[in-house]
């Protein structure tokens, strides 16, 4: 879904990356974009991932910059990802430069929230480690929200935000988040 703007996001997201910087990417599709777009860019970067999407990714792509820690943990199927006490003792050892990472929602109060409460602890405990995280959103998430709470709009440096009206940057400022607006890169070209 959205996939088009996944693809910005993935792109300003790379953007933000620096050389040599130590990454965690959580297990979402726009999360897998940013790897694809890492790995074709040839960024030297270590990324530290619970998504077995991305661990496929790097592992056969012929591009040699990322170094790549697998997160362990319960396999839970419908991502494709690790999660439970193993994968936030992974993460909980690891102390990154950034966390970039996606949600299912976020609430008119400004939680950011996920459908699964292992998958919430798993980006939590990225955030906790992370020195900068990065929210990436596309508008469908602004009209969903999951069960779980993850964290507050306000707990991100910042939000890179696509097909979002000028009022909900707003609304999300006005709840502690930094905003930037990303627009097709087909459409700036």
């Amino acid at each position: 879904q959205a996939k088009d703007a996944k693809a910005a996001l993935a792109e300003a997201a790379a953007d933000l990356v620096r050389e040599s910087e130590s990454l965690f990417l959580d297990s979402s599709t726009t999360s897998h974009h940013l790897a694809r777009v890492l790995l074709e860019r040839g960024v030297r970067a270590t990324v530290i991932s619970n998504s077995m999407e991305i661990f496929e990714l790097v592992a056969t792509h012929p591009a040699l910059a990322i170094d790549l820690v697998g997160v362990g943990g319960a396999l839970r199927r419908l991502t494709r990802s690790f999660v439970g006490p193993y994968a936030v003792h992974t993460i909980a050892g690891h102390a990154v430069d950034r966390v970039f990472f996606s949600v299912k929602g976020i609430t008119s109060g400004g939680a950011l929230t996920d459908p699964d409460a292992l998958e919430s602890e798993v980006k939590r405990s990225m955030i906790a480690h992370a020195h900068e995280a990065i929210l990436l959103v596309d508008e469908s998430k602004l009209s969903q929200h999951g069960l779980s709470v993850v964290a507050e709009v306000g707990d991100v440096a910042q939000v890179l935000a696509h097909g979002i009206s000028d009022k909900q940057a707003a609304a999300l400022t006005a709840l502690g988040g930094r905003v930037t607006i990303v627009a097709d890169r087909t459409a700036a070209a």
